[in-house]
Parts: structure tokens; sequence; C-alpha cells
């Protein structure tokens, strides 16, 4: 037998905290047939309140298929291939932005990187609402994930 090093569960901190550190994921919804419909997201966690918020456009099919079925998951790569999360538990989706400023524009600003943010906020808010853009909330009710400690 070979001494290969095996899967450490992470505590739900860790899970957390990964999280936290990185801004890309892969969002999975459920299709009408059932098989998932998986997209590379930008998202915002939330650790507090467990909540990942993606911002799209009320157009996109994961829009539909999370109105009409809204559990959904998050899958988050580590700094390695090794490690992963996975964020678990129903969305929601806002309705569109429709008025610069309004609650689901502020809160789409709000999702914005510290040192990202807009350089003219009420242009920024007006192509808010041009696009249509909604907020994704999952309100995450389960965390797992794993990482292999090898190096």
């Amino acid at each position: 037998m070979t001494d290969r090093p095996t899967p450490r569960l992470l505590s739900d901190a860790a899970l957390s905290d990964l999280l936290g550190k990185q801004q890309f994921g892969t969002l999975a919804t459920v299709k009408r047939s059932g098989h998932p419909h998986l997209t590379t997201m930008v998202y915002s966690w939330d650790a507090e309140s467990r909540t990942v918020r993606f911002s799209t456009t009320v157009d996109r099919v994961k829009v539909k298929h999370l109105r009409r079925e809204p559990r959904a998951a998050l899958h988050v790569q580590g700094g390695d291939v090794w490690s992963f999360a996975v964020a678990e538990g129903d969305a929601e989706v806002s309705e569109p932005t429709t008025v610069p400023g309004d609650a689901v524009g502020r809160e789409l600003l709000a999702m914005i990187p510290a040192g990202a943010e807009p350089e003219n906020e009420g242009t920024y808010l007006r192509h808010l609402v041009e696009e249509r853009r909604v907020v994704i909330r999952l309100r995450v009710d389960r965390l797992y994930g794993t990482a292999l400690d090898i190096g």
C-alpha cells in the first residue's frame, strides 16, 4: 500500500472563507428535463446571511429555470485544483431594475467588489435598467467541500 493523501472535509468556516476569497463559480440550475444546466458566474458571498448573489439579465435561461424550480447549487474551486466548495439552497430572482437607483439597482451596485466601482454611478445605474438586470439570491442551507493536501 502507498501513502497517498486523502480528501479532507472542510469545516463550515473554511468553506465560507473559500467562497469569500473567490469570485467565479459554476451555478447549477435544473432544466425542465431534470438535467443540470451549468454556467460560469461572477458572484458575491455574504457569509453573515449565507446568501450568494449573482447579477444577470431577466431573459437568461437560468432565470427561467430558477423561477420554475428554485433549487440550485454553486461550485467554487479553491486556490488550487485540489479543493472546492459547494453551496446549495433555494434561489429567488428579483424583479428587474426599472428606475435608476431603485432597490434592485442599489443591490446590484453593492455587489461590485471594492476598487471596481463605476466612475459614474448614475450612468451605471441607467445601464442596469437598460439591460433589465436582476439579482439572483441563493439562500444557502448546505455547504460542503473538501481539500486534498498535496505538495
